[in-house]
């Protein structure tokens, strides 16, 4: 491995280290800010549903971006948006403080400091190992979720929420000077030099049947992810799990989240992606359907470690799938709008979880609904085994 590849490994990584915690301190810090603020879940699960459109659409043009002038200034720039929105959200007061703050200004940044121009990146450093490559900076969102998120778990007990906000804002432009020595100035020509010659771009890959199914399978996952990853912590907590405990129980489904996602691209550099995205799904449904059964601490626990290990099992795995199936002249443009749909069905997820519990008291429609959407996944990722189009030049 040449030096600048090490370089682009290490920054993508460390992008998705601090983007990726980041972004799940909402659940960690859901019922303290709740109870604090006097507001209903609701209320902060519609931010979080804002925040899944809102960065959805700019990760989809963090990818046209990246196709075409590089990733370096998409990521630097994605990050200083986000320290402003994350930061200033130690000062909110009101619910739509928390739209702004972070379901818009936080969501774009984070959107285009995200896994797409961190993957269009990757994929063309490593054309002959983009699942283990890509799996290796995606590492870097459950590596942030373990890290970060147990930490501030700690430090919520001492300092609070709204000090958990601004050291987190601080975080991220810590990360900017590295960025921009780390990552090489691409100019807009040299980007263009650099892209190949052949492959579909959204129109052609529209008119495949498996641009539609891996759509459909991309919005369950998300559906399914953002619903647990914004209200496991109050749920474990519900349960009778202690306020730290359950802190760190989101911090370990990170750890297992590392496990999964390193195996699943080493796996589909070997075998393809769909068998890692079918298995996935397969483990969702079996840890919903206990959870729904079994609502012990024990079974949350469960729950919670067992989802965790397929929590980012398919983000590396995006590339791959566009790669397979069009080609990466435009794949920054196919893995934003996969994306897009993933995170966008995302928000749906988080904001039913919060309006099931405002309205029923307990999360358990929603886990029925969840578990019903796992299933369906499971029969369209069997379905994915068809040979793709071939890659057309546009």
């Amino acid at each position: 491995m040449t030096t600048g590849a090490a370089l682009i490994l290490a920054t993508g990584f460390l992008t998705l280290f601090i983007g990726g915690g980041a972004r799940f301190a909402v659940g960690l810090t859901l019922k303290p800010i709740v109870d604090d603020l006097g507001w209903g879940r609701g209320e902060l699960g519609l931010a979080v549903a804002l925040f899944q459109v809102v960065s959805a659409s700019a990760m989809f043009a963090a990818g046209y971006l990246a196709d075409h002038t590089g990733p370096r200034l998409v990521l630097t720039g994605g990050l200083v948006v986000s320290a402003i929105g994350i930061g200033l959200m130690s000062v909110m007061t009101a619910p739509w403080h928390a739209l702004v703050l972070y379901g818009l200004i936080f969501a774009l940044g984070n959107g285009a400091a995200s896994l797409i121009p961190v993957s269009v990146m990757v994929t063309r450093a490593f054309p002959e190992r983009p699942g283990i490559a890509n799996a290796v900076v995606t590492s870097g969102m459950s590596a942030g979720q373990l890290v970060m998120i147990a930490g501030l778990a700690a430090l919520l007990l001492t300092v609070g929420w709204r000090s958990i906000y601004m050291l987190l804002g601080v975080v991220h432009l810590a990360l900017v000077p590295l960025l921009i020595f780390g990552i090489p100035k691409t100019t807009s020509a040299q980007s263009k030099a650099a892209r190949p010659a052949a492959g579909m771009d959204i129109a052609a890959a529209a008119r495949t049947r498996r641009f539609w199914l891996l759509l459909a399978v991309y919005a369950i996952c998300g559906f399914d992810d953002f619903f647990v990853g914004t209200h496991v912590v109050a749920f474990a907590q519900d349960r009778g799990v202690d306020a730290y405990l359950a802190g760190n129980l989101l911090a370990m489904m990170g750890l297992t989240g590392l496990i999964g996602v390193v195996v699943a691209g080493a796996y589909s550099d070997r075998s393809g992606p769909v068998w890692p995205t079918a298995i996935s799904f397969a483990a969702r449904v079996a840890v919903f359907a206990l959870v729904m059964v079994d609502q012990s601490a024990f079974s949350v626990a469960v729950f919670a470690l067992v989802f965790g290990a397929t929590f980012m099992v398919t983000a590396p795995l995006t590339a791959v799938f566009v790669s397979q199936s069009f080609g990466t002249r435009h794949l920054g443009a196919l893995t934003g709008l996969i994306t897009m749909v993933h995170h966008v069905a995302g928000g749906l997820g988080a904001y039913l979880g919060a309006a099931v519990f405002d309205g029923t008291g307990t999360y358990d429609i929603a886990f029925a609904i969840m578990l019903g959407a796992s299933v369906l996944a499971v029969a369209l990722s069997a379905t994915l085994r068809q040979p793709p189009a071939r890659a057309v030049v546009s």
